[in-house]
This record gives structure tokens, C-alpha cells and sequence, in this order.
């Protein structure tokens, strides 16, 4: 979920429980706003007085359902009864590591932490039992595609989230720092403890986007590490978002980083698009901007590029929040390769690269939705695709998975991190539903 207390403005509690009661009367569905695609629209600010904090209240799913898979697909539980699963990496022998992780409450009694912790808590941000690494492994051989082991393969971490192999090594990242552990192929469990590699940039008055997500590169000697900021738009100034808002490049034999890519807010899904070997990012934007403001987007990254944040979005749009600006940077900004829709909250990224799912897949990006909370009609809250040609977005974004918000508009379930199984399959960690979904050709 893209709120944390410092995502709200400092409204006093009255003006916030009004804005909750007004929003309580959304519609569930957007319209065709025009906020996806190569060239979204980019319109003013229609924030207002009032935040909208539409939030979906998570209820999970009833027994035996499950979401709604597009034409030519189907939709079965890999794993369930989880703690809040996020992530997903897929192991050479075909094990699957979950990251099982969830937000914290913010610390502090004012109104506008109470407000936040209530709709993070409502929306099912929070979870018992969760900061681990799971091991879902399918050994029955019923051909039937589900994980009949499931064992916890790294206890005690901090909000992990990220897992890249290099060799005999598996790279997890803490919200709060990089860890190496020894890799055995095919052991149920690791215990030895973690070996540092760098801290993570972390605050613990206020640490915002908590997600740190990792890529190896094909040589395995640099890991990059997606940071994202620890406010909506640098509300405890910019020192406050050193090192954040990026990609970082570690380099694991010094154990030294540098930023790689600057001014991407809340930087999550990271992959190699497969054709081109360049970096890709899906990147949630600044909220309460109004319902069409800020798109959320994926794009490619380069080395030393700057993409807004806090100072300008889409390119060059000057956000006049900020003070005081820059506009140097301003003037370098780049615009991202492709929106994903407002407030969207797109968060996994993977590439398709296997041969069991349609040949219209092949080549193409899976995102997951998370959903919307500053948006008057609800947004996301599915899994989308993207087609590819020539190492580009090539069409519009098409639904894979729908149905994870019911007619009342609550929560059935929220998808995250999208991986591939060893068979091809598409897997879909579901937060608010506790489930790992497996999508298979039909």
C-alpha cells in the first residue's frame, strides 16, 4: 500500500473523518481517465482542501474463491494460509522463496497517525506472523501445480522483501540492509545468520516506503537495490531522502553502492526486459494530487538518469508543493516509457519469458496492482500485462487477473510480486488473501 502518515497533509482530525465519510460513497471502477499508455494525459492538480482516502477494506476470500482469469487462462492456488506474502524468486531446482512481510504502525498519538494506522489497518497492511522467507515447493508430482511443502526457510528478518541467487549465495534484502546467505540446493531451511553487505537508507522516526527490492546483474558481481522515498514529496525535507527515491548499484565484492538512477519515488517491480537486457522499474507516483494525478508507470532506467521526484513529475511537470525547488534537475528530468493508470499502485514486474502460457505473452511484462486508496473510484486491484516488440511497450494494458475487489468494493485480496515457476506458469503473491496464485493456460 503506497499510504504511511507522512503520505497525508496535516489536517486536523475533523477534516480527515470528513473526508473518509465523503469518500465512502465511491463508485468502485475508474473510467477511462487516459492515464495509461506511452503518452498518458497529464492534467492539473484537482487535489482540493481535502484529501480523498478511499480505502479498500480488506475482507479476504470466501472459501473456494478466487479471482478472475482473462480468456484463454486459469487460476488455481499455488499455496495458502500465508502471512501476508509479497514477493516471489524462483530457485534453479524450481523451489519458490516467498517473502512474507508487512508494514509497521507508525509511532505517536496525534490524529493523523491515528487516521493512517486505522486505514493501513483496515486495508490489511498489517500482519501477525509475517518478516520471513517461506519455502513452497510442489514435490507430489499430481501434475495439479500447487506446493504441497511449505516451510520457513529464514527466520527473524526485518520487513524482507527482495532475493536474487549468485552462485552459492542468497541475496535478501532487509528494509534496512543487504544480506548474503549461504545457498545449499535443495536444504529446507537456512539458520546460519546473514552477512551484512551495505545498510539500506532507513528511518526509523518515519521510514515510508519500506519495500527493497533486488536484481543481479548477469555477471553477478554488482546487485541493484530499489529504494523508494521515506514521504509523499520530501515532507521532512530532501536530506531526509538520501540515497532514496532510486536504484542503487552494490558493487559485492568492495560492499560499496552508489546511486544508479535518482528521482523515482517509489521504485518496486526491478527486471531485465529480456530482448534488450536493459533495466526496467515500475514506479508508484506522488499522491493527492486528485483522482487522474499522478499515473503510476514502468520504464526503463539509465545509469545516472533523474525521473522528478519530489521536484517535477512525468518529465518536466512541476510539482509547486515542493519548496524550495530545483530546477536544475528539473531541466534533466526524464519522462517515463509508459503509465500504469493513477494511483494504481503497480508493484511486481516480470518479464515472460516461458512457453506454457499463450505465445500473445511471450516476451510481454506481468504487473501487479495493488490498488488505490487516494482515488475517489478505485484503481488497480489486478494483474495486468503489458505486450512487448523490439524491447518497447508495443499496445494497450490488458487484465490477467480481475475480481480481487467484491460488489461492496472491499478487498478479497491485493496482488503483488509476479514471478514464473519452473514450469512456466505465471505466480501472483496476494497479500490481503494470504495465497499464491498459479495462472496456466487454459
Amino acid at each position: 500500500m503506497k499510504l504511511n502518515a507522512e503520505s497525508l497533509p496535516r489536517l486536523t482530525a475533523l477534516a480527515m473523518i470528513a473526508a473518509l465519510a465523503l469518500s465512502a460513497c465511491a463508485k468502485q471502477n475508474p473510467d477511462d481517465t487516459g492515464t495509461f499508455g506511452p503518452a498518458p494525459t497529464i492534467g492539473q492538480p484537482t487535489g482540493g482542501a481535502l484529501p480523498t482516502l478511499n480505502n479498500a477494506k480488506a475482507v479476504g476470500w470466501a472459501a473456494g474463491a478466487g479471482p478472475t482469469a482473462a480468456a484463454g487462462l486459469a487460476v488455481t492456488r499455488f499455496a495458502d494460509g500465508l502471512a501476508h506474502p509479497r514477493w516471489l524468486y524462483l530457485l534453479p531446482n524450481g523451489d519458490v522463496l516467498l517473502a512474507e512481510s508487512s508494514s509497521k504502525p507508525s509511532a505517536g498519538s496525534g490524529p493523523e497517525t491515528i487516521i493512517g494506522n486505522n486505514m493501513m489497518r483496515s486495508g490489511g497492511a498489517f500482519a501477525e506472523g509475517a518478516n520471513h522467507i517461506t519455502l513452497l515447493r510442489d514435490t507430489d508430482g499430481d501434475g495439479d501445480g500447487d506446493a504441497d511443502v511449505k516451510l520457513k526457510y529464514i527466520a527473524g528478518l526485518n520487513q524482507p522483501t527482495g532475493m536474487a541467487l549468485i552462485g552459492d549465495s542468497l541475496y535478501v534484502a532487509n528494509t534496512d540492509a543487504l544480506l548474503r546467505f549461504p545457498y545449499v540446493a535443495g536444504a529446507d531451511s537456512i539458520t546460519a545468520p546473514g552477512e551484512k553487505i551495505v545498510d539500506l537508507p532507513y528511518r526509523a522516526e518515519g521510514n515510508g516506503h519500506w519495500t527493497r527490492t533486488l536484481l543481479a546483474s548477469a555477471d553477478g558481481t554488482k546487485m541493484y537495490v530499489a529504494v523508494g522515498s521515506a514521504s509523499n514529496i520530501a515532507d521532512a525535507g530532501i536530506e531526509a531522502e538520501k540515497d532514496r527515491a532510486a536504484i542503487l548499484e552494490v558493487d559485492l565484492a568492495t560492499k560499496q553502492s552508489r546511486v544508479f538512477a535518482s528521482g523515482l519515488r517509489n521504485p518496486v517491480g526491478i527486471a531485465w526486459e529480456p530482448t534488450t537486457n536493459t533495466l526496467w522499474t515500475s514506479v508508484n507516483e506522488r499522491d493527492l494530487l486528485g483522482d487522474d494525478l499522478v499515473p503510476d508507470y514502468f520504464t526503463s532506467v539509465k545509469d545516472g538518469a533523474f525521473y522528478g521526484w519530489p521536484y517535477s513529475y512525468y518529465g518536466k511537470t512541476v510539482d509547486t508543493r515542493v519548496k524550495p525547488q530545483n530546477p536544475t534537475l528539473v531541466a534533466s528530468a526524464i519522462a517515463p516509457d509508459y503509465a500504469l493508470g493513477a494511483h494504481t499502485a503497480s508493484l511486481g514486474l516480470h518479464f515472460y519469458t516461458g512457453q506454457t502460457l499463450p505465445a500473445s505473452y511471450r516476451g510481454g511484462a506481468f504487473i501487479g496492482q495493488h490498488g488505490s486508496w487516494n482515488r475517489s473510484q478505485h484503481a488497480g486491484y489486478k494483474v495486468i500485462f503489458v505486450p512487448f516488440a523490439g524491447g518497447k511497450p508495443n499496445g494497450p494494458p490488458q487484465d490477467v487477473l480481475t475480481g480481487f475487489l467484491n460488489a461492496k468494493g472491499e478487498a478479497q485480496g491485493r496482488p503483488v510480486g509476479v514471478a514464473q515457476d519452473a514450469r512456466g506458469a505465471l505466480l501472483v503473491a496476494d497479500d490481503v488473501g494470504k495465497v499464491v496464485w498459479r495462472v496456466t493456460a487454459q
